[in-house]
C-alpha cells in the first residue's frame, strides 16, 4: 500500500511563498508508485490540503487528518518544507511528535536551536567552530553604536536573530546606518545579532542522511552581484552558485568535515545546509538551515545533482529515513 505523505508548505513568516515553491517541487518529484502525496498549506489562519483542481480541504488539527470526498485521510509521514515558523523553528515538529506522526526535518529541539542564530553560535563554540565576532541586541535595548562598533568593527552585518532568506539583514558600512539597520531587523524578530564582516569566499555545504548514511554533498561557492547574499541574490538571479566550489580539495574536505561535525554534535536528521566564509584561510560558520530551499533555484538540489542523486531519490530517502527513525 502506498504511503500517504503530507507535504507541509507555507508557514507564518515572510518566507511562505518560497516554501510553497519548495513544497510544489517535492510534490512533483515524489515517486507515485511508492507514495501518495498531498499538498498541505499551513498558514497563519488556516491549514488545508490543496488538490490538483485547486480545491481546498481543511485539516483537522486534532489529529492532522483531512476529509476528502467522504474519506478521512491520515498521513504516514509529513515532508516538512516550511521555511521560518512553524516548520523551521520546531513548533510543527513538536505538534507532530505529540501526534506520533514522523516528519522529515530536524526534531523540535534541534530546529528551535538552529533557528536561533545566537543560541546556535553559543552552542557550537565549545567544539572549536570559528565564527564572526558578534554582538547580541534585543528590541528593548538601547542602541549604542560606539559600543557595538568597538566589538564588531565596520563594516558589519545586522541580522534578525530568527529569520531566513536574508529577511531583516543589512550590511552596515557607516556608524550612522546602524540604528536604521536594527529597525529593519526588528521588523522580523525582537532579537538581533550583529556580526563582524568576514572577507573571503562564501560557501554552502549540504549535509544529509542518505540511504542510512551521513553524507556531505559537493560544496557550492556563492558569488553575489550585490553586497552580500541577500534576497535578490538568492532568488532573483543576482548571484552565481558554483558547484563544486573553486576551492582546493583540502579546503573542500575541511569544510565538509566541519559541516558533518556540526550535524553530528547537534544530533540532526533530515537535510541541513550550512553557510561558511573562508576568512584568513579558515572556514568560519555563519548559520545552518534545517529546512533548506528545495525549488529549482535552490542550492541543495543543485548539490545533490552533482553527487548523482536525483530529486526523486533525494526526497524519497528523506521520507524513508523519517519512517525508519
Amino acid at each position: 500500500m502506498k504511503k500517504k505523505i503530507a507535504i507541509a508548505m507555507g508557514g507564518f513568516s515572510s518566507e511562505y511563498r518560497i516554501s510553497i515553491n519548495s513544497g510544489n517541487m517535492v510534490y512533483q518529484n515524489l515517486d507515485r508508485s511508492i507514495y501518495e502525496p498531498y499538498r498541505v498549506h499551513i498558514l497563519q489562519n488556516e491549514w488545508f490540503v490543496v488538490t490538483d483542481d485547486d480545491t481546498p480541504y481543511p485539516i483537522n488539527k486534532n489529529d492532522f487528518s483531512v476529509k476528502i470526498d467522504d474519506e478521512i485521510i491520515k498521513f504516514d509521514c509529513v515532508f516538512n518544507t516550511i521555511h521560518g515558523t512553524p516548520g523551521e523553528n520546531g513548533l510543527l515538529q513538536a505538534y507532530l511528535e505529540l501526534l506520533n506522526i514522523p516528519q522529515t526535518a530536524a526534531d523540535y529541539y534541534q530546529a528551535a536551536l538552529t533557528f536561533n542564530k545566537r543560541d546556535l553560535i553559543s552552542t557550537l563554540q565549545p567544539y572549536g567552530i570559528k565564527t564572526a565576532k558578534n554582538y547580541f541586541l534585543n528590541k528593548e535595548d538601547i542602541v549604542n553604536p560606539d559600543v557595538i562598533i568597538e566589538k564588531v568593527g565596520l563594516p558589519c552585518f545586522v541580522k534578525a536573530n530568527r529569520a531566513g532568506s536574508s529577511f531583516g539583514i543589512t550590511k552596515v558600512k557607516h556608524k550612522d546606518e546602524l540604528y536604521n539597520a536594527t529597525i529593519n531587523a526588528f521588523k522580523e524578530d525582537n532579537e538581533a545579532i550583529i556580526e563582524s564582516f568576514l572577507d573571503g569566499t562564501e560557501v554552502s555545504v549540504g549535509v544529509i542522511t542518505y540511504e542510512g548514511k551521513l553524507l556531505a554533498l559537493p560544496v557550492t561557492e556563492i558569488v553575489s552581484e550585490n553586497d552580500f547574499f541577500d534576497y535578490e541574490a538568492k532568488y532573483l538571479g543576482k548571484s552565481q552558485e558554483i558547484t563544486p566550489a573553486r576551492i582546493s580539495d583540502k579546503d573542500t574536505k575541511k569544510v565538509q568535515e566541519i559541516a558533518k561535525l556540526i550535524y553530528q554534535k547537534l544530533k540532526m536528521k533530515g537535510f541541513s545546509r550550512s553557510e561558511f566564509i573562508f576568512h584568513n584561510g579558515e572556514p568560519h560558520f555563519i548559520e545552518m538551515n534545517t529546512t533548506p530551499g528545495l525549488s529549482q533555484a535552490s542550492i541543495l538540489p543543485q548539490q545533490a545533482a552533482k553527487a548523482g542523486i536525483s530529486l526523486q531519490d533525494l526526497y524519497g530517502s528523506a521520507i524513508e529515513t523519517a519512517l525508519n527513525k
